[in-house]
């Protein structure tokens, strides 16, 4: 649970940023046209190859994205910083980080299964809540930090946080293993449709809430999901 409400509070805090003004998904209300974006592919070309080309479309294509990933989860400035892109650059030299960029470029090479489980969910979703917002979702790799970030219809998936229990990596940090146990790709679409939800449906006065408040609203929350999903991903 301890990583669950450490997202919920920085969910809370993008949503009520009034920089996380995200553009709406450009396709129709149609769950079926649903696609993961591949911003990860562009943040690994640069921090790999060094290609500015890559960062450029980041910055331009991205901008919301690049900042959400520069400010609030590697926090290492600002974005409008002059060097900010050489911070950028170093901060993925170190070793493990490099080889974990690589290893998720290996491992979501392809995503169709996360695409078709995207669709399915919120198809099933719409059914029940026909005026839900459908939201535009695209990958990212962090620094091992928050799994999703959430804000205005805009979900951000951090593949670095889904690479398998038994993935060395994990191995060097202190990780329960109920953590270790979510931190697979068959999480990713069921983490998704939970923090979304609780984007959609935040427990009111969060803050002033006692700690039973806040697991009964994120129980409900994860007991319509497992509906959603067909499986009891969530206990």
């Amino acid at each position: 649970m301890k990583k669950i409400y450490f997202i919920i509070l920085l969910l809370s805090v993008l949503c009520s940023s009034c920089e996380f003004n995200l553009k709406a998904n450009d396709d129709d209300d149609d769950p079926s046209n649903m696609k993961v974006e591949r911003y990860d592919r562009l943040e690994s070309r640069y921090v790999i190859t060094g290609d500015f080309s890559a960062l450029q479309q980041m910055n331009t294509e991205y901008p919301i994205e690049t900042r959400t990933l520069v400010e609030k989860m590697l926090r290492i400035g600002d974005v409008s910083d002059h060097d900010i892109s050489e911070r950028f650059l170093r901060f993925y030299q170190d070793s493990t980080l490099q080889t974990l960029v690589s290893d998720v470029e290996l491992e979501f090479a392809n995503m169709d299964d996360i695409n078709q489980g995207l669709r399915k969910a919120f198809s099933n979703l719409k059914e029940d809540i026909p005026n839900l917002p459908l939201p535009r979702i695209y990958t990212q790799i962090g620094a091992l930090d928050q799994s999703i970030v959430v804000g205005n219809q805009t979900i951000g998936i951090s593949l670095d946080k889904y690479m398998g229990a038994k993935y060395p990596i994990y191995k060097k940090f202190n990780y329960s293993s109920e953590q270790l146990e979510t931190m697979n790709r068959s999480y990713i679409v069921p983490d998704c449709v939970s923090f979304y939800l609780l984007s959609l449906y935040p427990l009111k006065n969060y803050d002033t809430r006692s700690q039973l408040e806040k697991d009964l609203h994120m129980g409900k929350v994860m007991w319509v999901t497992n509906k959603v999903m067909g499986n009891d991903f969530f206990d």
